[in-house]
């Protein structure tokens, strides 16, 4: 049996929909304040342009490259996209992992439950509640709505299979398919931190270069050392806000994690054994695992 991201309820893909486009927005929205920021110091460092008798051309660029910067930001602060992309992925790992745990039997969906639908719709209901105290928007509408589809046919097909089945598709599209994610993710992470680390080594020499120009009256004209500090500036804080350095150690600790429940769920985990080890890996999945290991690492 196959079990993929289709077979969870609609409330996870209305979720997981709306944290890929605020997270979208907030990144173009910080790419473009830092873009704005160093068009301003290079309209401000380079020789100006008069037009007519008073106007300098470039001072106005920079003028107006510093004003998109404000506008910007005003505009961050009232759609909040960072802080709503970090609820709805929340929600949507959230839903996921339940989902995942009823469907394979994990704590404390399992055998031993008594009512395993109802208390799914409770214990999803209660997360979800957790998450709209610090804002998170709720698209359902009605009373009695939190029970509403929340329960897919494939979620209930996969919790009916015998253990074999059950283990044979949570291992492969659950566990195996998170260490890959991981795996890929440190691959771009290591790309981007080369990248961004050389761009920023570069700037930062040439800004010196520049700087020493300057103190021999060589190339006085050009304020470059500032508009190349100010790119370096950049840089570096679009790397730390992508956090790619310490999501490298906390992704590898993640996949070490993940490879080791592998090998323990394919040959010592029994039956009896199973509703807990899901758990536990689902825990080891959860986002919030991952940003308290890079908040370690960083």
């Amino acid at each position: 049996m196959v079990f993929r991201n289709a077979d969870l309820p609609g409330l996870f893909h209305h979720a997981d929909t709306l944290a890929v486009g605020r997270r979208q927005s907030a990144v173009k929205l910080t790419r473009t304040q830092l873009s704005l920021l160093v068009t301003g110091a290079l309209a401000a460092a380079l020789p100006q342009v008069r037009v007519g008798q008073d106007f300098q051309l470039l001072s106005a660029v920079s003028a107006f490259a510093y004003a998109g910067v404000l506008l910007t930001s005003f505009g961050a602060a009232r759609r909040h996209a960072a802080s709503h992309w970090q609820l709805n992925r929340s929600a949507a790992e959230f839903i996921k992992s339940m989902c995942w745990r009823y469907a394979v039997h994990g704590v404390p969906f399992d055998l031993a439950s008594p009512d395993p639908d109802a208390l799914f719709v409770t214990r999803v209901e209660e997360g979800l509640r957790e998450l709209r105290k610090v804002g998170w928007r709720d698209p359902r509408d009605g009373a009695g709505a939190e029970a509403q589809g929340l329960i897919t046919p494939g979620m209930r097909e996969l919790r009916a299979k015998p253990f074999a089945v059950r283990k044979e598709t949570y291992v492969r599209d659950r566990l195996i398919e998170q260490r890959n994610w991981y795996r890929r993710r440190q691959e771009t992470s290591r790309r981007a931190t080369r990248l961004w680390s050389t761009a920023i080594t570069l700037l930062t020499l040439l800004a010196l270069v520049f700087a020493l120009l300057q103190s021999f009256s060589v190339a006085e004209r050009l304020n470059m050392a500032g508009v190349l500090s100010a790119s370096a500036a950049a840089c570096l804080a679009w790397s730390e806000i992508r956090r790619h350095q310490p999501l490298i150690s906390a992704h590898a600790l993640v996949e070490q994690d993940l490879m080791e429940m592998h090998v323990a769920m394919e040959n010592m985990v029994t039956e009896r054994q199973w509703p807990q080890a899901v758990y536990e890996t689902e825990r080891v999945v959860s986002p919030q695992h991952t940003d308290w290991l890079a908040r370690l690492r960083s």
